[in-house]
């Protein structure tokens, strides 16, 4: 299953493209943030990121498309261009027929790190880890769009779809925070066993860009 995900932004907008198979194996195939410039008019900055995103596609053919759902934030020109970015995409997306979800921070860090409250420098870890990486993909833009990408075909492949169930069983992230199974373990120890295994037998996609 490959998925692009889209951490939408009109300053920095986060893409990343993965490949991930029914045996867990998670793959990086592209990552790139695409940037517009803030002294432009507010059209040709969307027309910038547009074009980037539309090469993109082109050149990868994704499945399924992810994108961060929208939230109140206090600085309203942010949730203004995040909105923007999020409605090109999914304009090009469905120009394509091609599916899009929506997933919230949230279920992001549960999915990929068994712990909904996760911060971002443990999200670009497991990131790293899961993909095989020998650093976490920079900014960190880059690193939450490959995020989006994995929780999408971990929620809804069925991809270490065992990972995610565990993970919101038994308490859901109040057991991520700390809960234990028969194993011993808590759903955020058994999301790292995941991955690690994942990252053994993934052989490492080492290509990051900036």
């Amino acid at each position: 299953m490959r998925v692009l995900g889209i951490d939408p932004g009109l300053t920095r907008c986060g893409v990343g493209v993965v490949d991930v198979e029914p045996n867990r194996r998670a793959r990086l195939v592209d990552v790139v943030v695409l940037r517009s410039p803030t002294d432009a008019p507010i059209e040709r900055r969307l027309a910038r990121i547009a074009d980037g995103l539309e090469a993109i596609f082109e050149e990868h053919r994704p499945q399924a498309v992810a994108l961060e759902r929208v939230f109140a934030r206090s600085d309203v020109s942010t949730i203004m261009g995040t909105a923007q970015i999020s409605g090109v995409s999914m304009l090009i997306a469905a120009r394509r027929e091609l599916p899009v979800a929506l997933h919230t921070p949230s279920e992001v860090k549960a999915a990929i790190t068994g712990y909904g409250r996760a911060d971002k420098k443990q999200v670009g870890a497991m990131v790293a880890r899961i993909l095989g990486l020998e650093e976490v993909p920079k900014p960190a833009d880059a690193a939450d769009a490959l995020a989006l990408a994995i929780c999408h075909a971990w929620r809804t492949g069925g991809v270490a779809g065992a990972a995610v169930r565990d993970a919101a069983s038994g308490g859901g992230l109040a057991g991520a925070a700390g809960g234990q199974d028969a194993s011993g373990l808590t759903p955020a120890q058994r999301a790292w066993l995941a991955a690690e295994r994942s990252a053994a037998v993934s052989g490492a996609a080492r290509r990051v860009k900036e």
